[in-house]
């Protein structure tokens, strides 16, 4: 089905999205079915009990079956964009102080809010889980006291997750016994025994921190970093961190801090700015890729984890055009996939043809960020229409999608889950963009050129 078949097809499905009344009845019955069921996800478990880590407020879980029924770091971030325009701005900023919690107590964010996830964090995006519960409250004394924790979760990644070419890369603090397990996990999961193909124990035990390394990334498995994770400094969380040291840049100034703080975070992002395009930018393939400082070589994977280079602003206007040339690599009719389609040793499940909900929306909302509109519509509208399908016939929201045509025939390294969390934040987020109630923000061009 080309283009133009699945824009004929989305006129319909999509008209007047605007009020409830005027959405199409599809669309309508997805958006009624999450806000009846995020009751299903909350939990409330404020003591320590056996592996699960006690958390002082009620929060939500990706889902309301048997899976994934602690808290989850970067899931929580897509999930709270759509519980704050879903009338559940508390239910947010619960979720967002107990991450906070978690690193007052750790010193960093928890993969998972369970003792066995003590060995790596995911994905940063507490910075702006930050922002959007300021924005709604604006307790600037919670801010206050958000910005002093968030500096603390910042060293971390600063101290811990550094590489001698200033960007920053995934890691652990596994022991042996993890870094086995690993090993264990990972063959089973890509169908295959790692412990029988004649590596040396100490090859063994690099493979199994770069499993665990690829887990912190959120994207376990994939293959933009050859299995290889602690070896690249990845785009999307170079990216977050630009947000993170802009973030910080806004925050003293809105709590009055002295202009040499703001200064010393803008100084920050920029120099990120200028890694990232000495490092991860191929002026030949004019592409942006992982980078691989051990080897001082770009990925040769291209992902969408690129847009997340326009959701955070990392880029100026220059390059934009060059970012959006991906789509023609990354899109098919219902969404992107999370990485080309090319051979590949094994069948990861972060790669083609499985699409995800956190890459939809940081491509939607990247892309009109910078002007490109039709782009983010067509995009945001082929996934909304796949999501809506397939609601249509499983009665359910599901944790990926087949990109080709929008089941959950998907490439799958254990059971695909039932899913609320971050593919119910991702629908409504993209909903309300199509309907006209959500804008993208604007580029900060007060803090930093474009």
């Amino acid at each position: 089905m080309n283009r133009l078949t699945t824009l004929a097809l989305l006129l319909p499905l999509l008209a007047g999205c605007g009020a409830q009344k005027g959405r199409s009845p599809e669309i309508a019955a997805v958006r009624t079915f999450i806000h009846e069921n995020w009751d299903s996800t909350i939990q409330y478990s404020p003591r320590d009990t056996a592996t699960l880590i006690g958390l002082p407020h009620p929060y939500t879980v990706p889902t309301a079956g048997a899976m994934f029924r602690e808290m989850y770091y970067w899931d929580t971030f897509f999930t709270n964009e759509g519980l704050v325009r879903d009338g559940h701005a508390e239910l947010a900023k619960n979720n967002t102080d107990n991450l906070l919690y978690m690193v007052r107590r750790f010193g960093k964010v928890y993969n998972g809010s369970r003792t066995y996830y003590e060995a790596r964090s995911q994905q940063p995006y507490l910075s702006m889980m930050v922002d959007r519960v300021y924005r709604t409250t604006g307790d600037r004394a919670w801010l206050a006291e958000a910005y002093r924790t968030l500096e603390r979760e910042y060293d971390f990644w600063m101290r811990e997750r550094i590489t001698p070419v200033g960007l920053n890369r995934y890691g652990s603090s596994a022991s042996d016994a993890l870094v086995n397990e690993f090993l264990v996990t990972a063959g089973e999961r890509l169908g295959t025994d790692f412990l029988a193909q004649g590596r040396t124990p100490e090859e063994l035990h690099k493979l199994g921190l770069d499993f665990v390394a690829e887990a912190e990334s959120g994207w376990d498995f994939n293959p933009r970093f050859e299995r290889r994770c602690t070896d690249f400094c990845p785009l999307d969380l170079n990216a977050n961190l630009f947000l993170y040291e802009l973030n910080f840049a806004r925050f003293a100034r809105e709590l009055g801090r002295p202009q040499e703080e703001v200064q010393q975070w803008l100084d920050r992002a920029r120099e990120r700015r200028a890694r990232i395009m000495r490092y991860c930018y191929d002026p030949e393939r004019r592409q942006f890729y992982d980078y691989d400082y051990v080897n001082d070589r770009r990925s040769e994977v291209l992902s969408a984890a690129v847009f997340s280079l326009l959701y955070t602003g990392a880029v100026t206007r220059e390059y934009a055009p060059q970012i959006v040339a991906a789509l023609d690599r990354l899109e098919y009719d219902c969404g992107i996939a999370a990485c080309e389609d090319r051979p590949y040793d094994y069948v990861y499940q972060w790669s083609y043809p499985n699409c995800w909900p956190p890459t939809c929306l940081y491509a939607v909302e990247g892309l009109a960020r910078y002007g490109f509109e039709r782009e983010a519509r067509r995009l945001a509208g082929e996934w909304l229409q796949a999501v809506a399908a397939t609601f249509r016939t499983t009665g359910n929201l599901w944790e990926k999608y087949n990109v080709l045509d929008g089941s959950t025939d998907v490439s799958a390294e254990y059971d695909t889950p039932a899913m609320l969390g971050w593919t119910a934040g991702t629908f409504i987020c993209l909903d309300d963009y199509l309907s006209g109630s959500l804008t993208p923000e604007p580029l900060p061009e007060q803090l930093i050129n474009y």
